[in-house]
């Protein structure tokens, strides 16, 4: 695992970078969740990285401190340590507005591309909770992007005029979603809302709910992990990635 520092639009963002043992491949961008840059998310990029892909996941809470700064310092699966630590994170996580994470993806996304061993010139990206929502906005944004993999992604189709599917018809990508189950910030509407501008939008996609598995599902440092519900999200991303973007 390597750190670097990215130009972000508003300071630097820290980065972690994983690379398969070939130390080359085509570049997945990875958008963490509200709790931050931390060792989950560098196992998890060092998972995906193993597959043959380099693997690029940026502090994207950066404007609120560093990450150490913003990462948790409870243990997050012990009683109501993960409910505590929301109430001071969720402030950071409404500071991403439409217009600062679309300067903060393109600064990712060409950082990403000017990393050294990145192979191809087209990209997937994954997010996880809050990062659902930029992976979403990075295919629309950028059409290098031809592969998006979202999990228990919260808030990824609402009402709002800038909400991150309106972009979907400007992208070019393939999309794996996986909602958590009975998830108060991607109800069944939502999902409904986000199938359909997918379909309207001509993309091939995957948009289930995995059965019984809470918000936040994947992550292994909170109380909410779910084992099978997590390997099933890396055998359906794995399979996204490699049809999509073929590694070596």
């Amino acid at each position: 695992m390597e750190l670097m520092t990215i130009a972000a639009p508003d300071g630097p963002s820290e980065a972690y970078v994983a690379r398969p043992e070939t130390g080359h491949g085509p570049g997945v961008l990875l958008f963490v969740d509200a709790i931050g840059l931390r060792p989950q998310i560098a196992d998890m990029a060092d998972r995906i990285a193993s597959w043959g892909y380099v693997v690029l996941a940026p502090n994207t809470l950066y404007r609120s401190g560093t990450a150490a700064e913003t990462s948790p310092t409870r243990d997050l699966r012990e009683p109501g340590a993960r409910d505590e630590f929301f109430q001071q994170a969720m402030p950071r996580v409404d500071e991403l507005t439409a217009d600062r994470t679309t300067a903060d993806i393109a600064a990712y996304t060409d950082a990403l591309a000017h990393l050294d061993g990145v192979t191809g010139g087209r990209f997937g990206t994954v997010g996880y909770c809050m990062g659902a929502q930029l992976a979403v906005r990075a295919a629309g944004q950028d059409q290098r992007f031809v592969a998006v993999g979202g999990f228990h992604g919260a808030r990824l189709a609402t009402d709002e005029p800038d909400s991150p599917h309106l972009g979907l018809p400007n992208a070019r990508a393939e999309l794996v979603f996986g909602h958590a189950d009975q998830d108060r910030s991607m109800p069944p509407e939502a999902i409904e809302r986000l199938g359909d501008a997918m379909e309207a939008a001509g993309l091939t996609a995957t948009n289930e709910v995995y059965s019984d598995a809470a918000h936040g599902y994947t992550m292994a440092d909170t109380a909410v992990y779910d084992e099978a519900a997590t390997e099933r999200m890396y055998t359906e991303l794995r399979a996204l990635l490699d049809r999509t973007l073929s590694p070596a």
